[in-house]
């Protein structure tokens, strides 16, 4: 079949796609990964052809309205900015959405962009799928991640969860209204489109394993979880981050990823203030954060392939999105989360309930004095070292693949 798999965020929202894909393509699928421009050399080499998408998320980030999103404190606050940027974006991504699906077989619908993809699907009646990295239909069983995870009791949880995807959905209000005015496609509206697609039980497989978040017994049929995507990447550190790693113990990587900060020297800071006091060498990533340090006990990298980085790290200081989690988990190490917004609250949790982190550090509440602790009780209670490795070793027998390419074939004519 020729699959398009959409999807839209930041790089943690497309790698996971990057190994999906290869793994449909060597499986005779011809596989089109749609996202924005700046990510088309994570495809390089996969057997994954690129769409490339406008808009460009590293500067949106950095905008004036993207750093708004650290005044707010709550996480309804900062789902309601990011929809409202996210609306024109949308529009803006529409056409070239719809000009890669017309040569396709199948859209694959995924995360942030999925009801817009699903709309453009059913606009020119092709078969779909959704994928998503995040559990996001309502359950009783748990808080909705992108509100940060934390429950409200069973009715709360559900009424949380609903009101995530009504607001996703007026996200794409102007976007489906470009699709039938300039694409004369003939369409419901979103919540009706939602409907329709709750009745159908349109298949989602979900991008993480059952041994980190079991599936709700409360979800409708077709709601699935296929397990870990792991991300293409054939990369190897660079040769200065080599001799650093061979220079003394094994240190503690420390990235946000795509995450900003508000002061990032202050932060940087923070960071190296508490790696020496817990007398720990750093990787100290840059990422979109803009880190930095410079020092004997110290280096600061770029983009660095996490699959060959990870597992020779003492532990792994992150944000908690949904990619840099679960590639923390396939390296088998303790880790302390950094929280900064949306579902990064929920994987955390995750992982302390898991075992294999002693606790999560909130950004909004990162000091020397408050990450010091928790670095030292990451690397020195053995207990969290085994529970990362044991759960690494039963994620590496799971096949996340072969999920979606049965769930494909049940989409074939």
């Amino acid at each position: 079949m020729r699959v398009v798999i959409m999807t839209a965020g930041s790089r943690g929202d497309v790698a996971p796609y990057t190994g999906l894909g290869a793994g449909l393509a060597r499986s005779g699928h011809e596989v089109t990964l749609v996202t924005h421009g700046l990510f088309e050399p994570l495809a390089a080499g996969s057997g994954v052809r690129f769409h490339p998408t406008p808009v460009d998320p590293h500067a949106v980030s950095h905008s004036d309205r993207g750093r708004s999103l650290h005044a707010s404190t709550t996480g309804l606050g900062k789902l309601l900015r990011a929809a409202s940027m996210a609306r024109s974006a949308a529009e803006e991504m529409t056409d070239a959405l719809v000009q890669a699906a017309r040569g396709a077989d199948a859209v694959l619908a995924a995360g942030a962009v999925a009801p817009l993809g699903r709309a453009i699907a059913e606009g020119l009646a092709l078969p779909s799928l959704g994928l998503f990295l995040q559990p996001q239909h309502p359950t009783r069983e748990f808080g909705a991640p992108m509100l940060g995870g934390r429950s409200l009791g069973a009715v709360g949880n559900r009424l949380g969860g609903a009101a995530v995807l009504t607001a996703v959905d007026g996200v794409f209000t102007q976007a489906m209204r470009r699709l039938r005015t300039r694409h004369g496609m003939t369409l419901p509206g979103t919540a009706a489109l939602r409907r329709a697609q709750e009745r159908a039980r349109w298949p989602v497989l979900h991008g993480f394993s059952r041994l980190v978040v079991p599936r709700p017994r409360d979800w409708r049929p077709g709601l699935e979880i296929a397990g870990y995507w792991w991300p293409y990447d054939n990369r190897t550190p660079p040769r200065e981050l080599e001799e650093f790693l061979a220079a003394g113990p094994a240190p503690v990587f420390v990235g946000l990823g795509s995450a900003t900060v508000p002061d990032p020297e202050r932060l940087s800071g923070e960071i190296v203030r508490a790696l020496r006091a817990a007398g720990l060498r750093g990787v100290i990533q840059q990422g979109w954060a803009g880190l930095a340090a410079d020092a004997d006990d110290v280096i600061t990298v770029g983009d660095v392939p996490h699959a060959q980085l990870f597992p020779r790290m003492a532990a792994v200081v992150h944000h908690a999105g949904a990619g840099t989690t679960a590639a923390v988990l396939r390296a088998g190490v303790p880790t302390v989360p950094v929280p900064v917004q949306f579902d990064a609250g929920f994987w955390a949790a995750r992982l302390v309930a898991l075992g294999t982190a002693p606790a999560a550090v909130p950004l909004r509440r990162l000091t020397a004095g408050a990450l010091a602790p928790a670095l030292r009780r990451a690397v020195s209670d053995p207990a969290h070292r085994d529970r990362a490795r044991a759960l690494a070793r039963r994620l590496a027998q799971e096949d996340g693949v072969a999920p979606v390419l049965a769930a494909l074939a049940r989409l074939s004519p």
